[in-house]
């Protein structure tokens, strides 16, 4: 019945586009669309309850093909993963009947409905999929549906040019995935996606397993440096696709490394030490990298590389753990990374779709344009706000937990005192509060210059409020972060349940550090209020008597004398100068009485703009080279034949 439930479910989400295909009216089309979503995700969160409550099940179709019968089920580890697949994809699809609907884009609206449906329901297939060419299947529903989704505004070569990225990635990733599961069948025999006994496959292969998946899963969830398509195509797709990449598409990547890892019978040291190291790159890189940002869809997207990094360290942390056989440490970190995967796929849509409100009202996506936008969309700027404080891990909301859970399992590794792995956790330590530090500048940054302050154009003045879809997809992402914030222990037992199908633990192990925490937070919570209460009474009072401040010189302070998002960032992006090495355009002031100047800058990517572009520029000329050799005549080829035949005669006659 579990699994019934959740196949039914995908086909609702599969067909959502199609069935509203069929309405003539558009305004009918995407009500239709969003009723089957809506659909899907009662279906599949009661699928998620069962599974989590221990009623997990499976069901089997017959195969001619090799590998098998093929296999579906769900069981506590993907039904985790299905929770904020059905949340987001339903925030988004509500989210969209105001900001991308029929009646304002006739052209691309049918087409992304569709391809949106499918590419939550093609992660969803993956999620219960216990084959592997079932799992493919649904990977690739999944990849060629996105790349629809992200190319839905396709008149644009921006967005053109970011799809193409993004398939050649996806391509990438998929042939690292049947490589992977090349070799998993050659050692067991079998594409069931089943844990494979002590002793049954060799360590060398093994490792060489792992690698594949670190490598395709790895691609797809944006680890650097394999991070290169994900801050593009979160920046040409429509705000609420955004919101879907990164709050349940670069899941499909963690999910499938630790799916992956739960096969192998044998954890190496190294396979921790290598992806705690990523999880730490990615995660102070992506925050560097998202402050220097001047584009908020950008920032977002570098802000997803770190969390992604932050899950990593996680992972990374439970996989040493579970190769010093410390299975008390391996619980709090995998219990931490899988909720950042929760968490980070609810407070990252929320920040994508206030972002997109923004975007809606405005018409421009540049930072620095934008500035006192709070006054005239002020329960967007709340949404964002309780987005900011998730997201930088700070308390009562629910980023503050799955830190506080993976914090505790660095500082318990540093407790050992020994080995290389301490070593490795001693790093991670400082590495991971340095990431939050400048998250809190970077959200501070982008809240202040967007929301805060005097407009600074006349599309910032022209702002309004979102319509109330928009603002009801918000605020259920808003109140699903306060209630993991507010109440842990909630969530606590679907945390052990999927754990449990990773590692052979406990459940008492997570128990107290949950409570801790939900006290913790009430008291935060307590607190806040009591501020509040006290500038409430402070404003029922009536304003003092209004005076001048100290103005600094400036009487009539303007728009153009507050920081901006640049000005603000400077010395923190100056810090990382060595791996930004941001590019400034500054005019030369060489007459006495200059004209009007300008000022820009702009941070390429390290991986994509300096190494992987001018790469594939140098490929390029070498190919055109070679062209001059294709020159139409049967004549040429012929000769080319012959030297082909003379060089491999010399080369025989040499070898013998």
């Amino acid at each position: 019945m579990t699994t019934g439930f959740a196949l039914a479910a995908i086909a609702c989400l599969a067909g959502s586009g199609f069935a509203a295909a069929c309405a003539r009216r558009p305004v009918v089309a995407d009500r239709i669309g969003a009723a089957l979503v809506a659909a899907g995700a009662v279906l599949g969160v009661l699928a998620a309850g069962l599974a989590l409550a221990g009623h997990g099940d499976e069901l089997v179709f017959p195969s001619a093909l090799p590998g098998g019968a093929w296999v579906v089920g769900v069981d506590a580890l993907s039904a985790l993963f299905l929770l904020p697949v059905f949340a987001v994809t339903l925030a988004c699809s509500v989210y969209s009947l105001e900001y991308f609907g029929a009646a304002e884009h006739p052209r691309a609206a049918g087409r992304l409905r569709i391809a949106f449906g499918l590419t939550s329901a093609g992660f969803a297939l993956v999620l219960v999929a216990r084959h592997a060419l079932v799992l493919l299947a649904g990977w690739e529903v999944m990849a060629i549906a996105a790349f629809f989704a992200v190319t839905a505004d396709d008149r644009e070569r921006e967005v053109r040019d970011a799809g193409f990225l993004y398939l050649v990635c996806t391509r990438a990733s998929t042939l690292c995935l049947l490589a992977l599961f090349a070799l998993f069948w050659t050692a067991t025999g079998s594409l069931e996606l089943v844990a494979a006994p002590p002793g049954r496959i060799p360590l060398a292969q093994q490792s060489a397993i792992f690698a594949l998946a670190l490598a395709g899963f790895g691609l797809k969830a944006g680890l650097v440096p394999l991070h290169i398509w994900l801050a593009p195509a979160h920046a040409a797709a429509p705000t609420h696709v955004s919101a879907l990449l990164s709050g349940v598409l670069i899941k499909a990547g963690i999910y499938g490394l630790v799916r992956v890892v739960a096969l192998l019978p044998d954890t190496p040291l190294w396979w921790g030490q290598a992806l705690l190291g990523l999880g730490v790159v990615s995660a102070v890189l992506g925050v560097a990298f998202a402050l220097a940002q001047h584009d908020v869809k950008r920032l977002l997207a570098y802000h997803s590389v770190e969390n992604i990094g932050i899950i990593a360290i996680g992972l990374g942390l439970a996989l040493l753990a579970r190769a010093l056989a410390r299975p008390e440490i391996a619980l709090l970190a995998l219990a931490g990374a899988l909720l950042h995967v929760v968490n980070h796929a609810l407070f990252k849509s929320l920040l994508f779709l206030a972002a997109g409100a923004v975007i809606r009202t405005t018409g421009t996506r540049s930072v620095d344009a934008l500035g006192g936008v709070a006054k005239a969309m002020p329960v967007t700027a709340f949404c964002f706000l309780a987005g900011a404080v998730a997201i930088v891990g700070l308390p009562p909301l629910n980023g503050f937990i799955s830190e506080f859970l993976i914090y505790t399992g660095l500082l318990r590794v540093v407790a050992l005192e020994t080995g290389r792995a301490w070593l490795l956790a001693v790093l991670a330590v400082p590495a991971l509060a340095l990431t939050g530090g400048l998250a809190l500048a970077c959200f501070a940054k982008v809240f202040g210059a967007v929301f805060l302050g005097l407009p600074r154009s006349d599309a910032s003045r022209a702002a309004r409020e979102a319509p109330a879809a928009m603002l009801g997809a918000m605020g259920g992402l808003v109140v699903l972060c306060a209630a993991i914030g507010l109440a842990p222990f909630l969530i606590a037992p679907a945390l052990e349940a999927a754990s449990g199908a990773v590692l052979p633990v406990s459940a008492e192990m997570l128990r107290a550090p949950v409570a801790s925490l939900s006290l913790l937070n009430l008291g935060v919570l307590a607190v806040c209020a009591l501020v509040g209460v006290a500038l409430g009474v402070r404003l029922m009072r009536g304003p003092r008597a209004a005076s001048g401040t100290w103005d600094c010189g400036y009487a009539a302070p303007t728009a153009s004398m507050q920081y901006s998002a640049s000005s603000f960032a400077e010395l923190l992006v100056g810090a990382f100068e060595f791996a930004l090495r941001p590019r400034v355009h500054a005019p030369r002031l060489a007459a006495i009485l200059p004209g009007a100047a300008s000022f820009h800058s702009d941070v390429p990517d390290l991986v994509l703009d300096r190494v992987v572009s001018p790469a594939g520029r140098a490929l390029a000329r070498g190919f055109g080279r070679v062209r001059a050799l294709q020159q139409g005549s049967v004549h040429a080829y012929l000769l080319y034949v012959w030297l082909t035949l003379v060089a491999l005669l010399i080369v025989t006659g040499v070898s013998g």
